[in-house]
């Protein structure tokens, strides 16, 4: 273990000697560009095949996580080189003037930013003695969110901060909790255990034929999104593409180009934010480096091409490989579509506000494809994306009603009535909300 340290020390020397010598750039242009702000991201002499994966990753989660809209992009890593130029625009489609964001951005990726030499060791970790991270994943059926949520409300859990997706059967959860009275981490081990024990026995359900549930408790918490997309790639969400998605799965195949030893990937799909980081995080889990990429959104379609190579150095292949990095590109694009109508949920912050929050949405016959539940100087947050239990688009009648309920000033209508084309496919799907009382609720006595 010393000699691994001393040496990863030395590595860590090496690398900021080579910091100093050529220091990143980033070069931020509002003139050129009509329509967008343009971010050049470039280093030279410093960037090896064993963490330039990681380097592309980090500069799109940057972009992602401030909800910039990445319009264009330009990718080049080749011979100790990295340079990355990026269009984008705020989510209004206006230039990036702030000054606090453009400054943020020039720390994060620039001369004084430390994310070049953190790329082998992890991407995008953030730590905090504040909350206890707990990562749930399992088969999805109706009312498990709000199950979960009752469970937490019961052993006198806030939730403060999480991210619900669901696909392909599967339901994957990152929340971050904390102590009803200390308002801080939940540091007893005895009620961290039955913190666990419970959760899984919810996620089990009382059927037999459920896959496996997991349930993980830590102090710290890697990067929400990017930790979603590993756990539903763990579990390999994307083996099981249902027969009625076939027709609307996004248009992913790869070429190889001989010359170069690259395998090109080429994506066409609707266009959505965070597309980008979606991609490349896949990519990146993968094991796969990104050399050369382009990317461009025209209306409503993206249009992706990469040419990458795994980090061995090799292109895909075998059809089988080829096949498989095609299934988990389209999983990762079709995990975070919005389906349905768009709830926002804004006021005072209380323990137990999600917990009814879902029993209402459940009661009313809507299941929930998604959720982000935030915190924010004591106020909650919430978005959900919901939709009438058979699939077809919500009676406004309904969304009237639980309005009433909790409050017309607290929860908005900001988007449409979804359905469409993947009204079909979901109408054979159980997601988040369900109808009626799971019997495991009514067994742990919390309904």
């Amino acid at each position: 273990e010393t000699s691994v340290s001393s040496s990863q020390n030395m590595d860590d020397e090496y690398e900021k000697f080579i910091r100093r010598m050529n220091p990143p750039r980033v070069v931020i242009d509002n003139e050129s560009c009509k329509n967008a702000t343009s971010f050049f991201v470039k280093m030279l002499g410093q960037v090896d095949s064993a963490n330039k994966q990681g380097i592309l990753l980090e500069v799109v989660q940057v972009l992602t996580d401030l909800n910039l809209v990445i319009l264009k992009a330009y990718m080049c890593s080749d011979g100790g080189w990295f340079m990355d130029v990026f269009n984008v625009t705020d989510l209004d489609g206006n230039k990036i003037t702030d000054e606090g964001i453009l400054e943020y951005i020039q720390k994060s990726l620039g001369p004084d930013s430390c994310f070049a030499s953190s790329m082998r060791r992890s991407v995008g970790v953030t730590s905090s003695t504040n909350h206890t991270s707990i990562e749930l994943i399992g088969t999805d059926r109706p009312g498990l969110l709000s199950e979960v949520c009752a469970v937490l409300t019961n052993l006198k859990c806030n939730v403060v901060n999480a991210e619900v997706w669901t696909h392909n059967t599967r339901a994957a959860a990152v929340m971050q909790v904390t102590e009803e009275d200390a308002g801080g981490a939940i540091t007893d081990p005895e009620k961290l255990s039955l913190v666990k024990k419970l959760l899984c026995n919810v996620l089990k359900g009382s059927s037999s034929k459920s896959r496996e549930a997991k349930t993980g408790v830590s102090h710290g918490a890697t990067h929400t999104e990017r930790r979603l997309h590993q756990m539903m790639f763990d579990d390999r969400d994307y083996e099981r593409m249902g027969d009625n998605e076939s027709a609307h799965r996004p248009n992913v195949t790869i070429d190889d180009w001989h010359d170069r030893d690259y395998s090109v990937v080429m994506i066409r799909c609707k266009d959505r934010p965070k597309l980008l980081f979606d991609v490349v995080c896949t990519l990146t889990d993968m094991q796969y480096v990104v050399f050369h990429g382009s990317v461009e959104s025209r209306g409503s379609e993206a249009y992706q091409e990469y040419c990458i190579r795994h980090v061995d150095g090799s292109s895909v292949k075998s059809d089988a490989e080829r096949q498989r990095v095609v299934q988990c590109l389209e999983a990762a694009i079709r995990r975070r579509v919005s389906e349905g109508l768009k709830l926002e949920l804004c006021t005072n912050d209380r323990v137990g506000l999600l917990s009814d929050v879902t029993r209402i949405f459940r009661e009313n016959s809507l299941t929930v494809t998604r959720a982000e539940v935030s915190t924010r100087g004591g106020k909650a947050v919430n978005t959900f994306y919901v939709r009438d239990a058979s699939g077809y688009a919500v009676d406004p009648k309904i969304i009237d009603s639980i309005r009433q309920s909790i409050g017309q000033t607290v929860l908005r209508v900001k988007g449409g009535g979804g359905g469409g084309e993947e009204d079909a496919a979901a109408r054979s799907r159980f997601l988040f909300g369900g109808l009626f009382k799971s019997k495991s609720l009514v067994n742990f006595g919390l309904v």
